[in-house]
């Protein structure tokens, strides 16, 4: 039986193809248009290529059509209805990827066609496509991306080969799940477009593929750095001023998120719009600026020698006064809210004329109040000794003053990056 099946099989084979051509369209008046079904199944995302904007899928593509020169009557055959034979032997559709962005030309899949005895042609073949896919970063890592395939007839017109879709949407029955995009659909659509260069219309069909980023490696691996780095950079403002590393910290973290932002502009592609991600960094940057020069500013009060003018009264009334007690800015062994801002010191008046002291009550002739020259060397030391006082008061004013601008910059810089970061992690939920 096998033996008779296989020689039916030839001879069905033999009488086919005996006078067919597959250079022609297969319908019996060329007046009438060729029907073409096709349906696509997803198996793979091999690469999203965002700086490239370059899509690459495996697809299984199924076109279903009718030979009118290729039917026969199964009773003839032994009830053989259906054969199997290579695709070159067959008319087949110059269905091709408009929007490909390979450079190398299309390779037709050698796979064979299934052969109904009443001309019906199913064509199963792999493909492996290159589209080009319009990539929105704006809200890098947390995007999602609308990736158009449009396949349709290179030479046909709509009146001699008519495409249409099988179903709403490409089937995912088997799709291999990615790691880096999760896929929410990938409905497909018909239009009828009349192009420039023709006067008839053409047929296509557009698979959109939904995806959405899973964004849990980014966020591991770009985020959280910046966002820790971030978190860091106001704590300049807590070191000591004469530790010498206040600058050294605002300028070491100011590298360390030049280094992710290069790291970031490698993979993005050079687009108008800025990624979150992108928006993050430079806001941070600039942030961690304006915090190292607001350190210089404030170590130069910090360093005020005593040479330096006193603080102003407004400083010493406002600063020294509401904002330290608010800031809980406050001398050694002094309570948090009791501290008073520093009363102006006064600058000594030197002595007039050569003692500078009253004459003492004392008549003896050889009491001390009577010792102009040694009376004058004590006041001289006395006011000295205060001019010094005076000098070293002013010099801790600044002082203080330069802790009081420390810790309100603190809690305002640290508060802006707290805020910042929650703002972009909100985007991951």
């Amino acid at each position: 039986c096998l033996g008779a099946e296989g020689r039916l099989a030839h001879k069905l084979f033999h009488d086919l193809f005996a006078n067919y051509t597959s250079a022609l369209r297969p319908v019996a008046d060329t007046d009438q248009a060729l029907n073409v079904t096709m349906e696509v199944t997803l198996s793979q995302i091999i690469d999203m290529d965002e700086r490239n904007q370059v899509l690459t899928l495996y697809l299984w593509i199924r076109q279903e059509w009718t030979d009118a020169y290729l039917q026969w009557d199964p009773d003839d055959y032994g009830g053989l209805d259906a054969i199997r034979i290579p695709s070159s032997l067959v008319w087949r559709p110059d269905i091709v990827l408009y929007n490909k962005a390979d450079t190398q030309p299309p390779a037709s899949a050698n796979t064979n066609v299934v052969l109904q005895h009443n001309g019906a042609v199913r064509w199963d073949a792999p493909v492996i496509t290159r589209s080009s896919c319009r990539v929105d970063v704006s809200a890098f890592p947390f995007d999602a991306q609308r990736c158009g395939l449009t396949f349709g007839s290179w030479t046909h017109g709509g009146h001699q080969l008519d495409v249409r879709p099988r179903g709403n949407e490409a089937s995912l029955a088997d799709f291999v799940e990615n790691v880096e995009w999760h896929v929410l659909g990938m409905p497909v659509r018909r239009r009828v477009l009349t192009y420039g260069c023709c006067s008839e219309p053409y047929p296509d069909v557009t698979f959109t593929l939904l995806l959405r980023r899973r964004a849990a490696a980014y966020v591991c691996n770009l985020l959280l750095p910046c966002v820790l780095i971030s978190l860091l950079a106001p704590l300049a403002f807590h070191l000591p001023a004469d530790s010498g590393e206040k600058v050294s910290l605002g300028v070491t973290v100011l590298l360390a998120l030049t280094v992710f932002q290069l790291l970031l502009a490698e993979s993005m592609p050079p687009a108008e719009s800025v990624p979150l991600i992108g928006k993050y960094y430079m806001a941070t940057m600039t942030m961690v600026t304006f915090s190292t020069a607001l350190t210089i500013l404030i170590m130069n009060l910090h360093y005020c020698g005593p040479n330096a003018h006193p603080v102003p009264a407004w400083a010493r009334a406002f600063l020294l006064g509401r904002l330290a007690r608010g800031l809980c800015v406050r001398e050694r062994g002094e309570p948090c809210r009791q501290s008073r801002p520093p009363k102006s010191p006064h600058s000594p008046q030197p002595p007039e004329g050569g003692s500078g002291l009253l004459e003492g009550p004392c008549h003896e002739p050889r009491c001390l109040c009577h010792q102009e020259a040694l009376l004058h060397h004590v006041a001289t030391i006395a006011n000295t000794f205060r001019s010094h006082r005076t000098a070293q008061r002013r010099h801790e004013d600044w002082k203080r003053l330069a802790r009081v601008m420390d810790r309100f910059f603190l809690g305002i810089f640290f508060s802006m990056a707290l805020v910042m970061s929650l703002l972009v992690l909100v985007q991951a939920l």
